[in-house]
C-alpha cells in the first residue's frame, strides 16, 4: 500500500509557505502536519527536507510521509463483497444483519472484523475507518479509508443516494424537513420534535407496488435513523422497521440500501460513483 502523499505546487500558491499550502491547499489537518514535523523525511520538497515556514514555488513537488497505524480490531475471515479498492480508499457492499463496528454485543461478527483479516492477509495493516456508517441492519455501500488525510478528505465530498421500500403509496416528490432528537425514554429510537436538530430528507417514487413503494432518498442531513424517523413521521414507516411501526411481513429487517456513493478522490481529484444492485430481499418484494 502507498505510503506517501504528493502534490504539486500550482501557479496560484506560488509563494505561499508551506503550512498555508498544505493546510488550505491540500487540505491536510494541523494534527498531521504536527506529527509529520516530528518525523524522519516526514514533509519533503523536490527530495529535501521542507519546513513548514519555507516559501513554495510553482512546480515543486512536496511529499508527505503517511503515518503508519495499526488496527486494533480482532480479524476474523468472512466473505467481502468489494465493490472498490485502491491504496487509499476500500468500498464494501455490507450485506443486512452485520453491524458496522464491534460493540459490547457484537465483538466478532462486524464488518471491521472482515477487513481487518482482508487487509492483514495483503500484508496491510491500517486502522478501520469507515467514513459513512450504516446501521447493523441497512446494507449497501461502507467505504473505508486507508489513512487519516484520506478519511479527512473524504468526509467533504461524499455523496449517497438511499433506496428503501416504504408501506403505503407515495405517488409524488417530496421534502420531509422536521428536527429530530432521541426519542425521550430511549438510548437509539429517534423522533420528530420542536427542538431537535435540522433534518431535511428528499424522496423520490420509484416503483409503486400495491401497498408499498420502492424510493429513492437523498439526505441533506445525515441524522441517526434520519430517513427511517422521517418516513415514520408521515405515516409511511419502512418495511421491517418494527421500530417505527413498520411491518414484519415482508421482510425481517429495515428496506434501507444505501445503493450509490459518488465522492470526489482525494489524490486524484477525479470523481468516482460506485453502485450496487438492490440486495435480494427488496427483490423478493418488488419482483
Amino acid at each position: 500500500m502507498e505510503n506517501k502523499l504528493a502534490f504539486t505546487v500550482p501557479d496560484h500558491c506560488d509563494g505561499m509557505t508551506a503550512l498555508t499550502f498544505l493546510k488550505k491547499q491540500c487540505g491536510v489537518s494541523t494534527r498531521m502536519i504536527t506529527h509529520l514535523k516530528r518525523e524522519k523525511d516526514g514533509i519533503l520538497r523536490n527530495g529535501t527536507l521542507l519546513k513548514t515556514i519555507d516559501i513554495l514555488k510553482t512546480g515543486d513537488r512536496v511529499v508527505l510521509k503517511i503515518p503508519k497505524d495499526n488496527s486494533s480490531i480482532v480479524s476474523v475471515k468472512g466473505k467481502l463483497d468489494i465493490v472498490y479498492e485502491d491504496d487509499y480508499i476500500l468500498a464494501v457492499n455490507k450485506p443486512p444483519q452485520m453491524p458496522v463496528h464491534p460493540t459490547k454485543v457484537h465483538q466478532l461478527n462486524t464488518l471491521a472484523n472482515t477487513v481487518a483479516f482482508y487487509t492483514q492477509s495483503k500484508g496491510e495493516t491500517y486502522t478501520f475507518r469507515a467514513v459513512n456508517r450504516l446501521d447493523k441492519d441497512t446494507s449497501g455501500i461502507v467505504l473505508i479509508a486507508k489513512n487519516a488525510y484520506t478519511a479527512s478528505i473524504l468526509n467533504k465530498s461524499v455523496s449517497k443516494v438511499y433506496y428503501c421500500v416504504c408501506s403505503g403509496i407515495i405517488t409524488e416528490k417530496l421534502t420531509v424537513s422536521k428536527p429530530i432528537a432521541i426519542k425521550e425514554g430511549h438510548t437509539i429510537q429517534r423522533t420528530v420534535t420542536a427542538d431537535g436538530k435540522p433534518a431535511v430528507t428528499h424522496i423520490e417514487p420509484v416503483k409503486i407496488g400495491d401497498d408499498y413503494t420502492l424510493l429513492r432518498v437523498i439526505l441533506e442531513t445525515g441524522r441517526t435513523h434520519q430517513i427511517r424517523c422521517h418516513l415514520s413521521s408521515i405515516g409511511h414507516p419502512l418495511l421491517g422497521d418494527d421500530m417505527y411501526g413498520g411491518s414484519l411481513d415482508k421482510i425481517n429487517r429495515q428496506a434501507l440500501h444505501c445503493k450509490t456513493v459518488t465522492f470526489i478522490h482525494p489524490i486524484t481529484k477525479n470523481t468516482v460513483e460506485l453502485k450496487t444492485p438492490l440486495p435480494d430481499d427488496f427483490k423478493r418484494i418488488i419482483d
